[in-house]
């Protein structure tokens, strides 16, 4: 197991910057998502980490040993890529073992190697075949296969399972989070789905506009988030932020008593009660086990999930109510203030 260090990381092109000054303590033996939007620096933090980019400014430390200025080959670290990254022309065996002939790892502990991560994936029948005879799953874990056959303590990640469909995806996710613990790999994750993040992370770090936004382990972020920006990228649906004039709801005289420029409440959070706060039902999607409820309070709209045998019709009048502890303040800047 190996734990990582990014310090004061940045990195920029000319006048423009992808990184500032972020700061990341990973725990060895830990699997952590590095989550954000597009354009976000998370796939540059990867890259500087496994060293195929260089930072501008800050250090990297993997199991305290600093590799800032050192190339991949010497940093321990094996990658898995989006595409697979797979030799079309070599079968699945050679394939999993290039790295070991490049290396020229000895025939006899390349084949061990090689039998071991075969048992370990699934992939003993499959190893005389090419990829293109593989499926999608089959392809990510010849991938895979290649990382854990270098023995390397740490795993880099670059949103492998995009091109797998709903249904492998979630399989694979699983798998992945199962190997991981067995082996005991420090995996760095990078995905823009917060699903992926929020199932198999311990630590999730949530990267916007080259910053650090928010870092801990899935439940602080859905429970606690520390920006507006972390409350509306965690959860499904979203989190309702609803702007307040002098403790009221927006275009409402429902005084919530709330010193803050915008309250954050989750959607699950709210049920549905009578002589709760007085909305109309604007729209309504039914998603089965639940449905998602949009309703207007004054000028403001808020979400609410509940069961899905609710019945409900556009122009309903309805009531609103939520726990105390379930509202969220911020502040005018979007920061966490209650």
């Amino acid at each position: 197991m190996s734990s990582i260090e990014l310090t004061n990381i940045a990195k920029s092109w000319g006048d423009a910057t992808a990184l500032h000054a972020v700061n990341l303590h990973i725990e060895p033996g830990s699997f952590c998502v590095l989550l954000g939007p597009s354009g976000c620096g998370k796939s540059t933090t990867l890259r500087i980490l496994a060293g195929l980019e260089t930072a501008s400014a800050g250090q990297v430390l993997i199991d305290g040993r600093d590799v800032t200025r050192l190339p991949p080959a010497e940093r321990g670290i094996a990658m898995v890529f989006q595409n697979y990254a797979l030799f079309p022309h070599l079968s699945v065996a050679e394939n999993i073992g290039f790295g070991l002939s490049v290396r020229k790892t000895p025939a006899a502990e390349s084949t061990r190697r090689l039998r071991e991560v075969a048992a370990l994936l699934g992939l003993e029948t499959l190893l005389e075949r090419k990829p293109a005879q593989l499926s999608g799953g089959q392809q990510q874990r010849v991938a895979l296969g290649r990382a854990l056959v270098a023995q390397a303590k740490v795993c880099l990640m670059d949103e492998p399972l995009s091109n797998l469909d709903a249904q492998l995806r979630q399989d694979m996710r699983r798998e992945l989070r199962e190997l991981q613990r067995q082996l005991g790999l420090t995996v760095v994750y990078v995905t823009h789905d917060q699903t992926e993040a929020m199932s198999m992370a311990d630590q999730v770090v949530l990267l916007n506009r080259g910053r650090v936004e928010q870092a801990g382990m899935p439940r602080e972020l859905y429970a606690r988030p520390a920006t507006t920006f972390a409350a509306r990228f965690i959860g499904t649906p979203a989190m309702n932020l609803v702007a307040l004039e002098a403790g009221r709801i927006a275009g409402s005289e429902v005084d919530l008593g709330l010193q803050a420029a915008t309250l954050g409440v989750r959607p699950e959070a709210i049920a549905l009660d009578p002589l709760g706060i007085p909305a109309t039902v604007q729209s309504l999607e039914y998603l089965g086990a639940d449905l998602v409820l949009r309703c207007a309070v004054g000028s403001q709209v808020l979400l609410v999930r509940t069961a899905g045998q609710h019945r409900a019709e556009p122009g309903d009048r309805v009531g609103l109510r939520w726990a105390p502890e379930e509202g969220h303040g911020f502040d005018a800047a979007g920061q966490r203030c209650h």
